[in-house]
């Protein structure tokens, strides 16, 4: 097994404390070379995933979370599904004040999708929402 499978296979997600939590801000994270394998088919499934997210006390680590997506690679996974997961572990986490987690998946088949999860105030095309975020133990 080579160092960059290795690392991807015992890939955890850290968080540091945030340096500035009384001040609201945005962090803004693509990764654009997600991929995935079809549940059904089994043929790759490519993305961009983008995370957006107001931190509370803590923040996600970049180099534990790319190898934490990495490790969607070889897992048969809906686009759905994945999305979904990657919001749940990272509100989990972080605890964030408010999050947006999207996964644009290239076409396949002459199909597109775009899948979105969010909570807190987030914005979806240029519409502000408040949302209560949910957690696990609701």
């Amino acid at each position: 097994m080579r160092h960059g499978e290795k690392a991807i296979q015992e890939a955890r997600l850290e968080v540091w404390d945030n340096p500035t939590p009384e001040r609201d801000y945005e962090i803004d994270i693509t990764f654009s070379e997600f991929t995935c394998l079809c549940p059904r088919s089994g043929y790759p499934d490519f993305a961009a995933i983008r995370i957006r997210y107001v931190p509370d006390e803590k923040i996600i680590e970049l180099k534990s979370l790319k190898l934490y997506l990495n490790s969607f690679r070889g897992m048969h996974i809906s686009h759905e599904e994945v999305t979904n997961r990657i919001y749940g572990d990272l509100t989990k986490l972080l605890g964030p004040r408010s999050i947006e987690v999207i996964g644009d998946f290239n076409p396949r088949g002459n199909v597109k999708t775009v899948i979105r999860v969010a909570s807190g105030p987030v914005s979806f095309r240029g519409m502000t929402t408040k949302r209560h975020l949910q957690t696990d133990s609701e």
